[in-house]
């Protein structure tokens, strides 16, 4: 009778592992496929305006407000889990640690090879901070030691020796103070240079009629030469006044950069071979360039413009360019099944009046992205 109670139970233990251990391998593989069916983890870091964390610890931004919505309508549960840096946003996503990574990331072709990214919801491109009411000297110098303007005094210099020398062929032989080899032709190219500068040209002035032909063509010439270089010389240092030192990816090669470090800002910036300083945080680098040991700091426009407008409006102002143009979007694990359905919805959201408003209360503006 024992020995039947024991055979009884051992088969009972039996049958229940063997209908147990398939419903529970069967329930791993559908939270496995099917994410939405538990509670997902959600990374992010704070990136005003896109993820803003309050002092009671409450989250909002455009990222996050965005990301409540697309829950909302697709039914998912989820927690929010804050991460230091937007490297380990990207680490966690990648490693599967997160199931979904949102801030203000940036989408590269680096971390397209570990992840997955949705639709982006956001484009901009890199802003540039500088100093209000940069010195009339400043400028100047800067317009001076710049290469188009030492390309511009070239061009100058070359027509002005090119005439110089036609001169000297034309009277080397029949008028005395051009005759000779290094004598008469420096004597040429200096009446050229006076002509340029329309000073005075009666003496060594060229005797031969075709000389004085030449001669009157390059003082015509020379007026809407020099006319042309002074208007363009004008412009330009009024634009450096009104926009400041930096106005392209060129103007940044001779100004001193602060860049905020493991930012996609300094992939950036060494790509275009930019020297740059980095700061741990945007506060930091703002601050060096309120004080003067930058003269500009490199960011995302929109979280530039952010930090700027609320901390440092009196001193500091965020150009009106943008450098390089950069795409935001939510990251995923490589191959996660979350991608198909949060894009069909994020998609929705951001071509709808809520996204409309949401840009509004955050950026002030209304415009499309």
């Amino acid at each position: 009778m024992r020995v039947g109670m024991w055979t009884i139970a051992s088969l009972a233990i039996a049958v229940f592992f063997a209908v147990a251990a398939p419903a529970a391998e069967s329930l791993a593989q559908t939270e496995v496929s099917n994410p939405s069916a538990r509670e997902l983890i959600v990374a992010t870091k704070e990136s005003p305006p896109f993820a803003i964390k309050d002092a009671d610890g409450a989250w909002r931004g455009i990222s996050i407000d965005l990301w409540r919505r697309i829950a909302d309508q697709l039914s998912l549960r989820y927690r929010l889990t804050e991460q230091p840096t937007a490297q380990a946003l990207i680490d966690g996503a990648a490693d599967g640690s997160f199931d979904v990574a949102i801030s203000a990331l940036t989408v590269t072709a680096a971390r397209e090879k570990r992840l997955d990214f949705t639709e982006p919801y956001y484009s901009t491109g890199l802003g540039v901070a500088v100093r209000r009411n940069e010195s009339r000297l400043k400028s100047i110098t800067g317009l001076l030691l710049s290469f188009d303007f030492f390309q511009a005094v070239l061009a100058l210099l070359g027509i002005a020796i090119t005439v110089g020398f036609v001169v000297w062929m034309l009277e080397r032989r029949q008028t005395d103070h051009f005759k000779g080899g290094a004598k008469g032709l420096g004597t040429g190219i200096w009446w050229s240079a006076l002509a340029m500068v329309h000073a005075n040209t009666s003496e060594n002035a060229p005797g031969t009629l075709i000389g004085r032909v030449v001669a009157v063509c390059w003082m015509i010439a020379s007026i809407i030469t020099i006319a042309i270089f002074t208007a363009g010389l004008t412009s330009t240092l009024t634009g450096r006044e009104l926009k400041g030192l930096v106005q392209s990816t060129t103007d940044l090669r001779s100004v001193r950069v602060g860049a905020l470090v493991g930012s996609s800002t300094v992939d950036y910036l060494d790509r275009e071979r930019i020297s740059h300083r980095s700061f741990a945080s945007m506060q930091e680098a703002l601050k060096v360039l309120q004080g003067g040991a930058v003269d500009a700091v490199v960011y995302d426009k929109p979280l530039l413009t952010w930090q700027v407008r609320r901390d440092f409006s009196d001193s500091l102002r965020v150009l009106d360019i943008a450098l390089d143009s950069q795409n935001y979007a939510i990251a995923l694990p490589y191959g996660s099944p979350l991608r198909t359905k949060i894009n069909r919805e994020l998609l929705d959201q951001i071509e709808s009046d809520w996204w409309r408003d949401t840009l509004f209360h955050y950026l002030g503006e209304s415009s499309e992205h």
